[in-house]
């Protein structure tokens, strides 16, 4: 159940850019616009099967014009189906749901500098923010690993002129003088320095390791799954929700998930990975009282804000701006 916005788009072109990576290009069926975003934003899309992922918009806004969304797919050796899908059933033509962008992973205003760290196909929203930053004459570095060159997607925009002297490749069976050292590169932030990581979880963790000393407003990251492999636990105590606008209250059970509870009194949150991953659920309430179980937002977020899909009270009762 969900109030949010779907879109149906025609599938305008696949390109393999990986021996396990697609690019597909989504347009408007009429060739009208399509809703416009911000670098780092992504969509849910509805695959045949059933199935529905999240996928980064791996393109900057003013490239795109409008007029298309492109987005990487990688075919998971263990997938439960979406990938799968993606790569075995969609064909160029088809026509397939997605929602409306949403961005979780913005580029920052307040920073100065910009250091973008990509793992495999976690490059895509960053690609996007480095084309974004570059058109800006921002100061940034994104750094991409990658297994080898032919394990490296879009390798056409890396090479783009205006963002390829502000790339650096780490191959792991390329050139050994060229690999990137972490713990090196983050061993000293520059004041204002902002940085941004995405890829599987032993680099997310590699990187979060090395950057531990960090501020944590100024690391910023996006997950393709719960860290350590471990799905964001949904049950606990019971407790109740206070809906302050509405003055009303909403009981949640023990084996309930607060979006449940909300939807059985005929609330409906937009839910997509349930995960507590894409932000898709978040909403304002009295942060301090609730037991976070989110891997989407900052502490600073948390004060003020709620991913319900996973999170619970700490006590009997959380106040939610609903």
């Amino acid at each position: 159940m969900s109030l949010e916005r779907t879109l149906t788009v025609r599938v305008a072109r696949i390109a393999r850019q990986t021996p396990e990576i697609l690019a597909f290009e989504l347009t408007h069926p009429w060739g009208r616009a399509l809703p416009g975003y911000e670098a780092g934003a992504h969509i849910d899309v509805h695959m045949p099967g059933g199935f529905s992922r999240q996928y980064s918009l791996a393109r900057a806004p003013h490239l795109s014009a409008g007029d298309a969304y492109v987005i990487g797919v990688k075919r998971e050796p263990a997938s439960r189906g979406g990938s799968a899908s993606m790569h075995e059933r969609v064909r160029e033509g088809d026509l397939i749901a997605i929602s409306t962008p949403r961005n979780t992973f913005p580029v920052r205003a307040e920073a100065r500098r910009h250091l973008l760290l990509a793992g495999g196909i976690g490059m895509t929203p960053l690609l996007a923010m480095a084309q974004a930053l570059a058109s800006q004459g921002a100061d940034f570095t994104l750094c991409v690993f990658a297994r080898s060159e032919e394990h490296l997607a879009f390798a056409d925009a890396l090479r783009a002129p205006g963002l390829a002297a502000h790339v650096r490749l780490h191959l792991d069976q390329g050139d050994a003088s060229q690999r990137i050292d972490l713990r090196q590169m983050l061993a000293d932030r520059a004041p204002d320095t902002h940085l941004y990581v995405c890829g599987p979880g032993g680099f997310m963790h590699a990187v979060r390791e090395a950057a531990a000393h960090w501020p944590e407003e100024a690391l910023h990251t996006e997950y393709f799954a719960a860290p350590d492999g471990t799905a964001a636990a949904t049950t606990g105590l019971p407790f109740t929700l206070k809906l302050a606008r509405r003055g009303i209250e909403v009981p949640v059970a023990a084996d309930q998930t607060a979006v449940d509870a909300l939807h059985e009194v005929g609330i409906d949150i937009p839910v997509s990975c349930q995960q507590g991953l894409c932000g898709t659920c978040v909403v304002d309430g009295q942060g301090e009282d609730a037991e976070h179980r989110d891997f989407c937002l900052t502490t600073a977020e948390r004060r003020g804000r709620i991913a319900l899909c996973c999170s619970r009270a700490k006590n009997q009762e959380l106040v939610l701006d609903l």
